[in-house]
């Protein structure tokens, strides 16, 4: 049995879909329709294929609870690897991304947060070397 997928949820499908596409660079996968919402995937360009980033619609007062309660308490919903933090944190804002914690030391890593502009903290994280 493998994991090859990371669900978050968000607010709206399709901002989120511009906003991990055209700002975050991930790849739509999968896109099929399921009564009102659509199953809907994305890739990294620089990860593994088979794993996937699922955006889930908050549509369940549960999920909408939980994702508002993560936002509230500064608890990012996922986290991303990346190379350099620091360019990331650089690109990112010049796209206007809002960041709630710039690129800052956490021991074997640095790590930052943002929010996703759909009811999301998201953390990036550069493993030191």
């Amino acid at each position: 049995m493998r994991i090859k997928l990371n669900s978050i949820f968000v607010d709206n499908q399709d901002k989120a879909l511009r906003f991990y596409t055209e700002v975050l660079g991930f790849k739509k996968s999968k896109e099929i329709p399921v009564g009102e919402f659509r199953w809907l995937t994305l890739v990294s360009p620089d990860g593994h294929a088979d794993v996937e980033l699922s955006l889930e619609p908050n549509a369940n007062p549960a999920a909408k609870t939980f994702q508002d309660e993560l936002f509230r308490q500064g608890i990012p919903i996922t986290a991303f690897e990346v190379d350099d933090i620091h360019a990331q944190y650089e690109r990112l804002k010049q796209h206007g991304v809002a960041f709630t914690m710039e690129p800052t030391d956490a021991g074997e890593v640095s790590v930052a947060i943002f929010a996703d502009t759909c009811g999301n903290l998201i953390q990036l994280y550069q493993p030191k070397t």
